[in-house]
């Protein structure tokens, strides 16, 4: 069986660095922090006070029924904002395309957490009296951003929510790549969406003790790479990206960001929430991803790490690109771009995705920012792209994504050509 070439049509973001792709590249270019104190509750009895929220955020744009936007949780809002930029971007919401070859696979880590917390909290206040909203589990549920996608545009293809922690957009991505390799689509809207920054989503993951706490230095609290780092900064929004068959795309005329080649899968089957201390899940996803991708390890340019700024992480997945690319792995630029956006749990994988196009199709890598002092356990001969965004031709880049529960998944995008 020939398989099919995949390429990027459509994009859109809605991100803590800006409500469209544009403003989005732009900051993150400049290096801009997106984090700052949180204003969605009360923190002042919370370990973290801090965080990377969508800011100016108006969901009329893409959802202009007020109803509408009360029957959907923050992250399904987010979901259809995404997708709704992305649409357009592609023109793919033509009467002309076939919609029931169009398809949606959206991913979400934790999914509707807001109305959860709030619907509990209604419970409680009602001294247990059962008046829950009837939109209460349709706003909830993690598949349901995909479906609204699919209503939303009559898209009658395959449908589904993808979740892996913070994996969770990666697998998105890459299931959406191989249903149009394989010719069970000739378009998906793949990506994730993701609004957990509630009492819930930062109290239970500082119960974990993952979120850096470095309430003074909000601003440059998340430090990947630097001896400081103390965990995480919570991140919020989503991301779309329009896959495509590429025969189809040229057929009609469609504007051709980058090709994505290649999709990889591994297990760390070590622990629950620590990575293998030797990377040993991030080297096998890499290698599946450089395999399925038919390329070898010095046809890349750009690594789009995980990098969390966890003490742990940030070590085995420095030693495991190292190990999978050898000598070259000092020619490459690596950069994480949580230290801009934070760490955006299940849409993390979508919107680093969009940073690796965007570097693909712009020459330019973008920083990491942050840094202040080197941990004796890392190795700076790397090019860490620390502090300014680097000019330099990308032919390809691999973006990293892991989750709890040891899940690991890995793209590559790689210049169009014909």
């Amino acid at each position: 069986m020939e398989l099919k070439r995949v390429v990027v049509t459509g994009l859109g973001a809605v991100t803590p660095l800006g409500n469209n792709v544009n403003d989005f590249w732009t900051n993150l270019v400049k290096g801009v922090s997106g984090s700052d104190l949180i204003t969605r509750f009360d923190t002042s009895k919370f370990k973290t006070k801090f965080a990377c929220e969508v800011k100016n955020y108006d969901p009329s744009i893409a959802i202009p029924d007020r109803k509408d936007v009360r029957r959907l949780d923050r992250y399904a809002q987010f979901a259809l904002s995404a997708s709704y930029e992305a649409v357009i971007d592609s023109g793919i919401d033509d009467e002309n395309i076939n919609k029931d070859r169009v398809g949606v696979v959206w991913a979400s880590g934790i999914g509707g957490i807001d109305t959860f917390l709030e619907e509990v909290r209604s419970y409680v206040q009602g001294e247990g009296t059962p008046r829950f909203n009837p939109f209460f589990i349709p706003k909830m549920i993690s598949d349901i951003a995909a479906g609204h996608i699919s209503i939303r545009y009559g898209f009658r293809g395959p449908n589904y929510a993808t979740v892996s922690a913070c994996a969770s957009s990666t697998n998105a991505i890459i299931d959406s790549f191989w249903l149009i390799r394989y010719g069970k689509a000739d378009i998906m809207v793949s990506g994730g969406s993701e609004s957990a920054i509630n009492e819930a989503g930062i109290g239970g993951f500082n119960a974990m003790q993952a979120l850096s706490t470095n309430n003074d230095e909000y601003k440059s609290a998340s430090r990947p790479f630097c001896k400081t780092r103390d965990g995480f900064v919570m991140g919020e929004g989503g991301c779309a990206i329009i896959l495509e068959e590429y025969e189809h795309a040229v057929k009609r005329g469609a504007k051709i960001y980058a090709e994505i080649v290649g999709g990889g899968m591994s297990a760390d089957a070590h622990h629950l929430t620590a990575p293998h201390p030797e990377g040993l899940g991030a080297i096998n996803v890499m290698k599946n991803t450089l395999s399925d991708a038919n390329l070898k390890p010095e046809d890349l340019d750009y690594v789009n790490v995980h990098g969390t700024a966890t003490p742990l992480g940030d070590i085995a997945e420095t030693k495991a690109i190292k190990t999978v690319f050898g000598s070259h792995a000092y020619n490459l630029n690596i950069s994480s771009t949580k230290s801009m956006t934070g760490h955006l749990l299940g849409a993390a994988g979508a919107i680093e995705s969009l940073a690796s196009i965007l570097a693909v199709k712009n020459n330019i890598v973008p920083p990491t920012i942050n840094f202040k002092e080197e941990d004796p356990d890392l190795d700076y001969k790397l090019n860490l792209t620390f502090h300014k965004a680097q000019e330099r031709e990308v032919r390809a880049a691999l973006s990293n994504t892991f989750g709890f529960g040891g899940h690991n998944s890995s793209v590559i995008f790689k210049k169009f050509t014909n």
